[in-house]
């Protein structure tokens, strides 16, 4: 089946029949697939203040290490999706780590901002292939609510990479320079790269044909046309561009702000991962109780809880370390609530494009994640105020986007 073969008309997100049991891979093995990319992403961030000295260029200028990383991860998933439904999950997730080797390699030997940056890309094209290929190889082993779960177990597992990452990358700086943290890059990519190949089953049970660039945007183009595939979108994307408008504050608020070293703000990251690992353990235990439906309702409760908290302390309190991570903690318990279930949804509307939806599913949480940092980036002066104001405004687009599932039948 391609995307041509779907009816044009028939938009109702109809119950499916789950596919048939297909080789389910190792859970370690989606945990380091999908982990890659978020660790990636992270291991630079607690050095961006010091890094923009390093190489003479304006914290703005070095923050695009960040948003062209998540611009990169956003446009690359759109083709990993709807190529992975043609050719296999493995053999694109195998191509994407090969790019993924060649950037951490040119970032480790960046003599420029520039090369930094393009370096940077390279990462993020290629590291995001685990992220959205272990979702769409989720579901196609299991049907919709026990994807939930898979999908909340790999998240509480995952959680380790993006708590350590920050660690890591601030010691290697400390100890080594910040082309040390590249090289970090290249050693956990290159085990993972064989123990893929040597590893890791295919799941696709039946490649569709290749539709051609507009067979592609047809594809697209009939998800978004179902209106609960749409608010599970919005769901993500917004509460994911809770957490990006944090990183991209956080290191103005906690390095020159506060005045902490960045291997302070790198431990300090650790009640966000405690609280994310929290959230999806919870998901996972509660959602086949729950059903998907009631898991977000409460998911989304807790992450505006934790917005609006983030914007008003820092109007209330003097800025501490308490006042500014507590608040994201809280986001991260609700948002380890949220994500597991609003993707396993969103990959179940069309179970045959399970890997297209992935991919756009994925490109929307990055471009928001893109857009927060710009905004939070630029607009952020050290108190922590602007941070607060574009997490807050992320819980409220992921409510609007919840009520719109709920009339929708979601």
């Amino acid at each position: 089946m391609s995307p041509r073969d779907l009816p044009e008309g028939d938009l109702a997100p109809p119950l499916q029949a789950a596919p048939a049991a297909r080789p389910k891979p190792a859970t370690w093995l989606l945990v380091a697939m999908t982990g890659l990319g978020p660790f990636t992403m992270q291991i630079l961030i607690p050095s961006l203040p010091v890094l923009a000295a390093a190489l003479a260029v304006p914290y703005s200028t070095i923050q695009l290490t960040l948003t062209l990383y998540l611009a990169g991860v956003a446009v690359a998933q759109l083709g990993y999706g709807p190529l992975s439904d043609r050719f296999g999950r493995k053999n694109l997730l195998l191509g994407g780590l090969v790019i993924y080797l060649v950037g951490s390699v040119a970032a480790a030997l960046a003599p420029s901002a520039g090369w930094l940056i393009a370096a940077r890309v390279l990462q993020a094209v290629g590291g995001c292939a685990g992220l959205v290929l272990g979702r769409a190889m989720i579901r196609d082993s299991y049907p919709r609510e026990e994807a939930a779960v898979v999908l909340g177990y790999v998240s509480t597992a995952m959680a380790v990479a993006p708590m350590l990452s920050p660690i890591i990358g601030s010691l290697l700086h400390a100890h080594l320079g910040w082309r040390a943290t590249m090289l970090a890059c290249l050693g956990f990519g290159l085990p993972l790269l064989l123990a893929v190949r040597a590893k890791l089953p295919e799941t696709l049970a039946q490649p569709a044909p290749l539709p051609g660039l507009g067979g592609m945007l047809g594809a697209y183009r009939t998800l978004l046309r179902i209106p609960v595939f749409r608010a599970y979108c919005g769901i993500t994307a917004c509460a994911t561009s809770m957490f990006f408008s944090f990183a991209a504050g956080g290191p103005v608020v906690v390095v020159q702000g506060l005045g902490h070293a960045p291997t302070t703000y790198a431990l300090a990251m650790m009640a966000i991962s405690a609280g994310w690992s929290s959230g999806t353990f919870t998901a996972a235990r509660l959602v086949r109780r729950l059903g998907t439906a009631r898991m977000l309702l409460v998911g989304t409760a807790v992450t505006t809880a934790g917005g609006l908290a983030a914007f008003v302390l820092p109007l209330a309190v003097a800025p501490s370390l308490l006042s500014f991570f507590l608040p994201m903690a809280v986001v991260a318990l609700g948002n380890g609530m949220t994500q597991p279930s609003a993707i396993a949804a969103a990959v179940s509307v069309r179970p045959m494009l399970a890997g297209t939806a992935s991919g756009l599913i994925g490109a929307l949480q990055m471009g928001a994640g893109a857009l927060a940092t710009v905004l939070a980036g630029s607009l952020e002066g050290g108190a922590g105020i602007a941070s607060g104001a574009c997490m807050l405004a992320g819980a409220l687009g992921a409510q609007a986007a919840l009520r719109y599932a709920r009339r929708h039948g979601g």
